[in-house]
């Protein structure tokens, strides 16, 4: 299967251009949309849990892929569900920092009060 954006030959299977990421194809036997998924549990766990300002990004994205898919902007969707993917991992890595250098500041706090 060639893409029709840069003329790339993919796999029969892919869904996107190994190449430039265009969409390929969609579900042909139910007609379906392609399963894009929303991230949406994720960012709303990282957002509480390790780093709100870098959560909420996540969860905008997170929110914009269903309607994109229903409006039929396939390739918005999965940038959308990219972008909520990314800002997600973006904020566990936020939190993960904070929290290790926390850890380092009390035991460090710990030693020099002894």
């Amino acid at each position: 299967m060639y893409c029709r954006k840069c003329g790339t030959q993919n796999d029969a299977n892919n869904y996107k251009c190994m190449h430039c990421g265009e969409v390929l194809q969609q579900n042909t036997a139910t007609n379906a949309p392609l399963k894009i998924p929303n991230y949406l549990g994720q960012s709303i766990l990282v957002t509480l849990l390790c780093c709100m300002p870098f959560g909420i990004p996540a969860i905008v994205y997170s929110a914009q892929v269903n309607g994109k898919i229903q409006a039929g902007d396939i390739q918005g969707a999965i940038d959308a569900s990219n972008k909520a993917k990314m800002w997600g991992w973006i904020s566990f890595g936020a939190g993960m920092v904070v929290g290790v250098l926390y850890v380092i500041a009390m035991v460090l706090g710990e030693s020099i009060g002894k």
